[in-house]
């Protein structure tokens, strides 16, 4: 197959525009605050170390408790969701029972309606049960992902022959231990996309966790970033602190992102073996 130079070139514009602002924040997080508005901005400095160490001074380390919460929110939210996702499709793809399109018709359009239009519904049902300002308030509502079932039914639909669960069934399996021993395993690869994809989603998000939370030792990187900018106009010094959390919150995501890519490429790798 030959190669389009165009579709090259597109790719690599592509690639540039997204990575354009990861070497942006990179380079302005070695600045120093005079710096950081004095200069050119692809010029980079030598303060980083510096500003590292005084975002972790900042109250005691406050940002860190950020990372923790975000951690918290974003690695239980997905893993809840994913589960939740897994289960919902794979009953949707496989089974039969009345309601079944009117069911996944809601989810699809669930899929439809942004998130921050649920916000507000979510914090007044959250308060009138007590639970706003509580790491529940943040869990709660990531749990269910209408993207993230959509998605697990055409993976568990394409990816789980119904004859493999006869198989199963003839076995003596129950319901349980064939989705747990049989089925989780077959969808492996959709449901690390479905995990990747709501990690990333509840990691940034901002407005849900900003009407939910009132106590800034619950914020995630988000929320609790936004606050350090919003000092900035009266304390310039913070610039440099939010564009260094900046760059420390994506870490995690690179890193998991590195982590988790070896499964794709053992099921694309398989997958050429038995074709």
């Amino acid at each position: 197959m030959k190669r389009s130079k165009l579709a090259t070139f597109l790719l690599i514009l592509g690639a540039a525009y997204c990575l354009l602002p990861v070497l942006w924040v990179l380079i302005a997080s070695s600045k120093s605050a005079g710096e950081l508005f004095s200069t050119f901005t692809l010029m980079p400095s030598t303060h980083l170390w510096d500003n590292l160490v005084d975002l972790n001074a900042y109250r005691d380390g406050l940002y860190w408790r950020w990372m923790a919460n975000t951690a918290l929110y974003a690695g239980v939210g997905a893993a809840a969701s994913t589960l939740i996702s897994a289960m919902a499709g794979y009953a949707l793809a496989k089974f039969d029972f009345p309601g079944k399109s009117a069911v996944f018709n809601t989810i699809l359009a669930g899929v439809l309606v942004p998130g921050v239009i649920l916000a507000i519904p979510q914090y007044l049902l959250l308060a009138k049960l007590g639970m706003t300002n509580t790491y529940w308030a943040v869990l709660l509502p990531s749990f269910i992902s209408p993207y993230g079932i959509y998605l697990a039914r055409i993976f568990a639909a394409a990816s789980v022959p119904t004859e493999i669960l006869e198989a199963s069934r003839i076995d003596g399996a129950g319901d349980w231990r064939t989705f747990g021993q049989v089925v989780l395993p077959m969808m492996r690869t959709g449901l690390v996309t479905v995990f990747l994809f709501q990690f990333v989603a509840i990691w940034n998000n901002f407005m849900l966790p900003y009407i939910m939370l009132g106590d800034d030792r619950l914020y995630p990187i988000t929320v609790g970033l936004s606050g350090l900018l919003n000092q900035g106009a009266s304390q310039p010094a913070m610039y440099t602190a939010v564009v260094t959390g900046a760059l420390v919150s994506i870490v995690p995501l690179i890193a998991l992102f590195l982590t988790l890519q070896r499964y794709w490429q053992v099921d694309l790798a398989a997958g050429g073996v038995k074709a």
